[in-house]
């Protein structure tokens, strides 16, 4: 099959925008299947730098369908403005296409994921506040308003006046002014007339592009480990990032699935609260944080930044059937004299090789670490793997033999240039 689902190999920001730009260059369709404006993809092209939150990445290229898919919330308003900035950069684009299925992320749905988060007080997840996680409450609870509904003029106010109606009950409790049905209708009828050109059935697109062998490629968003149901639980996304979300979001079977990509880096990084074992709150955190310009792509947030985790990447090939890794940000350690790698845990109960799913158990772990040489080389001129140091090279070994899985990719540099296809039999 040549199918290939990208997803991100730990708590996301792995720079999967940039491998998606690269591979959506050479694919027929590419679909983002979950997740809404909460997440993030920069890409540099053309000297030109790109943020993307809701446009998969392949719109940048004239002659590649993108799909928003089914598994998606859509903020209708960021869309169109994402559209007029991305169009300012680069006129033309490729052909883009709304799942009706996708679900439509509300003024409401902002507010009330602002008061819920305030509401937690201490004990706050971290969301974005884009109103991500409401909009996935009303999709479960299947009072979500769909694109499909939406951009239909004799549905949506129907709709709007009957979820409303609830969500202003709710807003009272939280002491909050209700919205106005009239204000919202009239705005967002407004959006939905744009974008209904764009709204079609996609999931046979996507079924017959498989079937004739045409070059799919999915596009995940965030990571593996704040999936709802494999991540580290409550700190977790509202939707599935992992390779099985490909299915879920977009209307095709596991058997489509050619090959899984894990974008990882050669580090780790979290935003948000949870537990994360191997951060640094030291000077040599920070200098990964100010090297690799670890600045959350939606929010702005500083990451927090660590280690790299191989007993969370280990897991996350086994979890995702990762065919291939790819492996970023490598360069960002160089001028390192000693780099470090987590290949297990210890805790009260005793050693433990994969994270516990229990979030109390999780958050008592430390990491066992494995030292390695370092190296002071500017990895950015790197055009092939012998251009690397030996200390580089001898890291990279040991994340293979570790996760058991090749490494695909090498990705030394935000450009395209700065890429190093190390096994390309794995990628299509």
């Amino acid at each position: 099959m040549s199918a290939t689902v990208v997803i991100g190999a730990q708590w996301g920001d792995e720079a999967k925008g940039k491998l998606v730009h690269v591979l959506g260059s050479q694919a027929d369709v590419v679909v983002r299947y979950s997740g809404g404006n909460n997440a993030g993809h920069t890409v540099v092209t053309d000297g030109q730098e790109y943020k993307f939150h809701l446009l998969p990445v392949g719109i940048l290229h004239p002659l590649t369908t993108s799909i928003i898919g089914s598994g998606m919330v859509v903020c209708p308003k960021e869309l169109l403005k994402e559209l007029d900035e991305t169009r300012k950069k680069q006129p033309e684009l490729g052909k883009l296409l709304i799942s009706p299925a996708a679900h439509v992320v509300f003024p409401y749905h902002r507010l009330l994921d602002k008061l819920e988060e305030e509401a937690r007080g201490s004990n706050r997840i971290g969301t974005t506040e884009r109103g991500i996680g409401p909009a996935y409450q009303d999709k479960i609870a299947r009072i979500g308003i769909r694109m499909g509904e939406f951009v239909q003029p004799e549905l949506f106010p129907a709709r709007l006046k009957e979820v409303l109606s609830v969500k202003n009950q709710i807003l009272k409790v939280y002491g909050s002014e209700p919205f106005d049905y009239n204000e919202i209708l009239n705005e967002y009828s407004q959006y939905a007339s744009q974008l209904a050109k764009y709204v079609q059935d996609t999931d046979p697109i996507i079924q017959d592009a498989v079937e004739a062998n045409d070059k799919v490629l999915f596009e995940g968003a965030q990571g593996s480990f704040l999936d709802i149901d494999a991540g580290t639980y409550p700190y977790v996304t509202s939707s599935h990032p992992t390779s099985a979300g490909a299915c879920l979001g977009t209307g095709i079977g596991p058997r489509a699935i050619g090959h899984v990509l894990g974008v990882c880096k050669a580090y780790t990084t979290r935003v948000g609260a949870g537990p994360f074992p191997t951060e640094l709150l030291d000077d040599v955190g920070e200098t990964i944080r100010q090297v690799g310009h670890e600045f959350g792509t939606t929010t702005g947030r500083p990451r927090r930044c660590g280690w790299l985790d191989l007993v969370q990447l280990r897991q996350s090939c086994r979890l995702n059937s990762i065919t291939g890794l790819v492996l970023t940000r490598l360069d960002v350690l160089s001028g390192l004299s000693e780099v470090k790698a987590a290949v297990e845990y210890s805790s009260p109960r005793g050693n433990v090789h994969s994270i516990p799913m229990n979030l109390h158990d999780f958050a008592q772990v430390s990491p066992v670490y494995k030292s390695f040489e370092g190296w002071d080389q500017d990895l950015r001129s790197a055009r092939k793997l012998s251009d690397l140091p030996p200390a580089a090279r001898n890291y990279m070994k040991f994340i293979e033999e570790f996760t058991k899985t090749p490494i695909a990719v090498l990705s030394i540099g935000p450009d395209r240039d700065e890429t190093i296809v190390i096994h390309e039999n794995l990628i299509w």
